[in-house]
């Protein structure tokens, strides 16, 4: 280090104040925003009270704010170095919640810290968009365009997806095939590859359907047909939706909604949290939430479309797509378009390892905005 500055592979590059000015305040508003707006609905769910969510999430949200800033000053290079190893940690932990993991609700997807209980199917989902990210950056389009070159990453993403599905957790399996699928086509995979991928996975339905849970089964069918079972499988998305419609234009008010404090509405302090908010602000309140998203998705694909390298690029857009999953996945599953799977909103339901991937993936799309101008070669030498 020389005068303030840190040098990194024999270049000058910016002190921590002068990263600091550069964090894209604008997205950070944004994120504080709908964390605000997160708190004031599990304050809503506890009828009025900081416990036993809101209290704990607001020191969440102020943990990972720090832990996100705190990645987002990471030079981009190094988390380029260090894309495959944080891969292998999250593959080994998911291995180790295989075997001697704490079991809830029953499933078994958490390691217990004693502070926190950790999901590290949930911390993959970043993971995987960084080791990809750092693979397709290695290559051009015609390396891209051989079949043989996306075994690797394939195995990439179906080995921890078919981790996660046996704990089970088919929402948060289908969240990472869904991201690794949009980062193949971010990286220049051509269309016919996805063509015949999803001719096969067709083809592979009937098998997929013998594995399935009981209870993962139940969801699906109640899905295509609610009313079979209203008082069981089909219990959460027929009262969410009656929720939803109940709230109409302008909402019934701020803890007011009566399906969800006269507790018909089931998991509304996580899951369904977005139909709560529904209930209480209306058509009106929900579509401002989603300009608020959008707003998020729009300075996500600005900040990837102004790294000078292919790295960064691909890192904000598999970190933006993995957040409108979320946000898609969660608001279709409670307004009845698509079965429910169990994936949280983003920065407004309550979790803990939820809350810290999302952050983590904000930290990593600053990082990319901060080091923006940075020269990366294929290989990760400075250019």
């Amino acid at each position: 280090m020389a005068d303030g500055r840190f040098f990194f592979g024999g270049r000058m590059h910016l002190t921590v104040p002068e990263k600091l000015l550069r964090l894209n305040w604008g997205l950070v508003l944004l994120i504080a925003l709908v964390g605000g707006i997160g708190l004031a609905m599990l304050y809503s769910a506890a009828n009025g009270s900081w416990q036993p969510w809101a209290g704990k999430q607001s020191i969440r949200l102020g943990v990972a704010a720090c832990i996100m800033i705190a990645v987002a000053l990471v030079d981009i290079r190094v988390w380029l170095r260090l894309a495959y190893p944080v891969y292998a940690l999250m593959l080994v932990l998911l291995v180790g919640v295989g075997m001697r993991g704490a079991v809830g609700m029953g499933a078994q997807r958490w390691i217990d810290l004693g502070v926190i209980q950790l999901q590290p199917s949930e911390l993959m989902k970043v993971a995987l968009v960084l080791a990809l990210a750092r693979y397709f950056h290695a290559l051009d389009l015609e390396r891209i365009g051989r079949p043989w070159r996306l075994i690797v990453p394939a195995a990439m993403v179906l080995i921890p997806a078919g981790l996660v599905l046996k704990q089970p957790d088919l929402g948060t399996a289908l969240m990472l095939v869904l991201g690794g699928a949009a980062m193949f086509f971010l990286g220049g995979v051509r269309w016919w590859m996805f063509v015949f991928v999803g001719a096969a996975g067709g083809g592979a339905v009937p098998l997929i359907w013998r594995h399935l849970r009981d209870y993962q089964r139940a969801r699906i069918l109640s899905f295509l047909n609610p009313e079979s079972d209203p008082l069981g499988a089909g219990y959460h998305g027929l009262q969410s939706k009656i929720a939803i419609g109940s709230g109409g234009e302008f909402g019934k008010g701020f803890m007011a909604g009566t399906q969800a404090h006269l507790n018909f509405l089931p998991e509304k302090q996580t899951d369904f949290v977005f139909t709560m908010f529904a209930e209480e602000f209306g058509l009106l309140g929900g579509v401002t939430l989603l300009v608020i998203y959008l707003l998020i998705f729009v300075y996500g694909f600005a900040i990837a479309f102004s790294s000078r390298n292919n790295f960064g690029r691909l890192l904000a857009l598999g970190i933006t797509t993995n957040f409108a999953l979320y946000v898609v996945i969660n608001m279709a599953m409670v307004m009845g378009l698509i079965p429910i799977v169990g994936v949280p909103l983003p920065l407004v339901s309550y979790g803990g390892t939820a809350m810290l991937t999302i952050m983590l993936g904000f930290g990593l799309l600053m990082s990319v905005y901060i080091h923006r101008d940075a020269r990366i070669g294929r290989h990760g030498e400075e250019e």
